[in-house]
């Protein structure tokens, strides 16, 4: 047969093909263009053989596939907008035309008269998985290797390859809709369990139990091609669905407020979907995939949340010519919560890991937490008991700095202060080789002025994780002035290894994340001043996209934490560097009601003991005059939390603290959930378009204060009709992607 670059094709003595895909230069399958006309010759050639009795399709690597290349959909609307400008009409068909390539080459496969088996090996994501909901039969590994999902929502788009039409015609329509508007992963029990695969066995045997489904005499024929098909749900007009479709509706709502228009679009392409014989279907859902691709958001979301993620995780801002670091011993110093989350991490990475503190009992509490975060993954059946021994084997706790010998890396994360933070760097460079790199992971401290303790400032560098360690994937870098790129490499290759998105930020008070941060809370300290009720604070903040409102953003991270950063502030800056309202109201709940945040139990949210559950504090409403809801704009209170965050992240940009695009975006998501559905904080002034933002911020100053002054950056850019992304174009000077 044929030879093909991405697949091989071998037929044995019963006449079953075996098409393994294994993309030469790829880590992992994904469809492209070359991909899917390869495989479409394949279907064309097997259905052509006659002594080819059946297809069994698998996957070469480790993982099966993680679907289509997403920059081949970015290509695509770069050439959308071009042809936009020429005829629109013209475009949009070429656009359809596009968005249809997959479902009908799936479509092809299931009516080609020949059966095809999925052999399912590894992770199986998006168009991939749509691909084998298309074979006739499918079969999975038992492994936990083995996740399959429809995760396109995530990115702005929906599973537009039948996915919307088949789940839903193999498992009941309430599983069905859950699974496809959260992108939900499924193992290969709770795939069964839905009908979406049909065998679980060992992998030794994955590929002869596909056959086998041929040989037995599989149907080449889906259920929905065959008479009196019945869904598993119901018909949509029916009991089961006038219980069904009301609800489904309206929960979308309540977790989305309507800002993922390709969450909405699933609900509309199952409901009309199922109304209508299978081939329409897929019509109805090859119109509403167009439509959502020529969105905002799906643009926005595409670019930082895919695009740029994997680059910057790839390591798209590390020095050119500095070698790769293998790290074969890392040291913590301070064992507290934060120093505890970051010798976890380094240690799941399969590093071994030097944690000191101040005596041993302290040291190895922190090697405790990771136990604790071990025994929840186990309890999970997300980890196994010999994973936690493994772990903890890499964790040596102790309080002798002459342990660090040999480190390739150090991570100081003691006590915010100086003095503390001056003798953890020396006692660590009387021991440490020359060339190993000394990180400091301080949320408030400059690392220039850090730097100034160290005898080789070149080496000295600043990692700020997030908390909880574990949970959080962004982590900042931080370049003093004296940093060099050896160093700046070390803490990328650092951060790749143990699997989080490292972004590079220049050296300043707050550094990116919490400068925007703190606008977002200081926001709603000043409409609770203003008299605006708590609860809609907080739900205004939801509806804008945020995921967690931010008066219990402020308790998390604790209120009493907010006024030392005040008072500091006022300390370094003066009196006027902080607004003496909100210093009073912060004061107020500390000192006058002992209103701490989540860690007392009290703050803006009381926390009672559980079952029960949190809420707002009632004595907020005594502190300040309260407006009447009916007075209180909410487009205009979200419009604040969103423009406030992304004038700051302009000022950032402005200030050179951040000088790649890429990294404000999915920092800002990363970091405190920026409202994803706009692409990030920068995305959202190119999504509104920068006049029109200026033009909104100047409002917004009018009426509510000099947060809102635009920068003169925003200005500029206005005038010059640029986006953040012509500005300060991440590719120039480098070969750009194909358009």
């Amino acid at each position: 047969m044929t030879d093909y670059k991405n697949f091989t094709v071998e037929t044995d003595a019963d006449g079953i093909a075996l098409v393994t895909w294994d993309m030469p230069d790829r880590s992992m399958n994904v469809f492209t263009e070359e991909a899917m006309d390869e495989l479409e010759r394949i279907v064309d050639a097997t259905s052509a053989d006659e002594a080819v009795k059946g297809v069994v399709v698998t996957s070469g690597k480790e993982s099966f596939s993680g679907g289509a290349d997403l920059t081949m959909l970015k290509r695509m609307l770069g050439r959308f907008e071009e042809e936009k400008a020429k005829d629109k009409d013209a475009a949009i068909k070429m656009l359809f035309d596009g968005a249809g390539r997959m479902s009908g080459l799936w479509r092809k496969i299931e009516t080609c008269g020949k059966p095809w088996v999925s052999a399912i090996n590894g992770t199986c994501m998006g168009g991939a998985f749509e691909l084998s909901l298309a074979c006739h039969g499918r079969v999975a590994a038992d492994s936990d290797k083995v996740r399959m999902a429809l995760p396109e929502v995530k990115v702005g788009i929906f599973p537009g390859a039948g996915g919307t039409q088949r789940v839903p015609r193999l498992a009941n329509t309430q599983e069905a809709l859950q699974m496809l508007t959260t992108g939900q992963t499924l193992s290969p029990k709770k795939a069964k369990s839905m009908g979406l695969i049909h065998e679980i066995v060992k992998p030794k045997k994955l590929i002869e139990t596909a056959k086998k489904m041929i040989k037995d005499g599989l149907k080449p024929v889906q259920p929905w091609d065959e008479k009196g098909f019945k869904l598993p749900g119901g018909p949509v007009y029916s009991a089961a669905g006038a219980n069904l479709w009301p609800p489904a509706i309206a929960i979308l709502r309540r977790e989305t407020y309507g800002n993922y228009p390709a969450a909405s679009a699933i609900l509309k392409c199952v409901y009309e979907g199922l109304l209508v014989p299978f081939d329409t279907a897929l019509t109805v859902e090859q119109r509403y995939f167009t439509e959502i691709l020529q969105t905002t958001e799906a643009k926005m979301m595409i670019r930082s949340l895919f695009v740029s993620l994997q680059e910057l995780n790839k390591g798209a801002r590390r020095p050119e010519g500095v070698p790769q670091t293998k790290f074969k011993k890392i040291g913590v110093l301070g064992a507290g919560f934060m120093g505890a989350g970051i010798a976890y991490v380094t240690a799941k990475a399969g590093i071994p890991v030097v944690l000191i503190d101040r005596d041993v009992p302290s040291a190895e509490k922190g090697k405790e937490h990771s136990a604790g975060l071990m025994d929840g993954l186990i309890k999970k059946g997300r980890a196994s008991a010999e994973d936690k021994e493994k772990l903890l084997s890499l964790i040596t706790p102790t309080d002798d700095y002459a342990a660090l010998d040999g480190c390739d890396l150090v991570i100081e994360a003691v006590f915010e202060d100086s003095e503390i933070k001056k003798s953890a760097t020396e006692k660590s460079e009387a021991v440490l080789k020359p060339s190993a790199i000394f990180a400091s992971n301080t949320s408030t401290i400059p690392i220039t002025g850090l730097a100034k303790n160290s005898k080789r400032p070149k080496n000295f560098v600043g990692i700020h994780f997030f908390s909880p360690v574990d949970r959080m994937m962004l982590v900042e870098i931080i370049l003093g002035k004296k940093t060099g790129d050896e160093a700046l490499a070390v803490a990328i290759d650092y951060v790749r290894a143990i699997k989080k998105t490292p972004i590079v930020v220049n050296d300043t008070r707050g550094f990116y994340v919490n400068r925007c941060v703190l606008r977002y809370m200081s926001e709603a300290y000043q409409m609770l001043i203003e008299g605006v009720p708590a609860p809609m604070i907080e739900n205004a903040a939801k509806m804008a996209g945020m995921p967690v409102g931010p008066l219990a953003l402020t308790d998390e991270t604790a209120i009493d934490l907010a006024q030392k950063i005040m008072k500091q502030t006022i300390r370094d800056l003066g009196e006027k560097a902080v607004d003496k309202d909100q210093f009073e109201l912060i004061n107020t709940m500390v000192d006058r009601h002992g209103r701490h945040g989540r860690k007392n139990g009290k703050g803006f949210y009381d926390y009672p003991a559980k079952p029960a559950k949190k809420h707002l504090w009632p004595g907020l409403k005594d502190l300040y005059r309260q407006k009447e809801p009916e007075d209180v704009d909410v487009e205009e209170l979200k419009q604040r939390f969103l423009v406030t965050i992304a004038l700051e992240a302009a000022r950032v940009m402005e200030e050179k603290i951040v000088t790649d695009p890429r990294e404000a975006d999915v920092g800002s998501i990363l970091a405190f959930g920026f409202a994803p559905y706009t692409g990030g904080a920068l995305s959202y002034i190119d999504g509104i378009g920068v006049e029109r933002f200026v033009k909104l911020a100047k409002h917004l100053q009018k009426k509510y204060g000099a947060q809102f002054k635009a920068p003169k950056l925003l200005a500029d850019m206005a005038a010059k009709g640029e986006t953040f992304y012509d500005r300060f174009d991440p590719y120039a000077g480098k070969a750009k992607e194909a358009a």
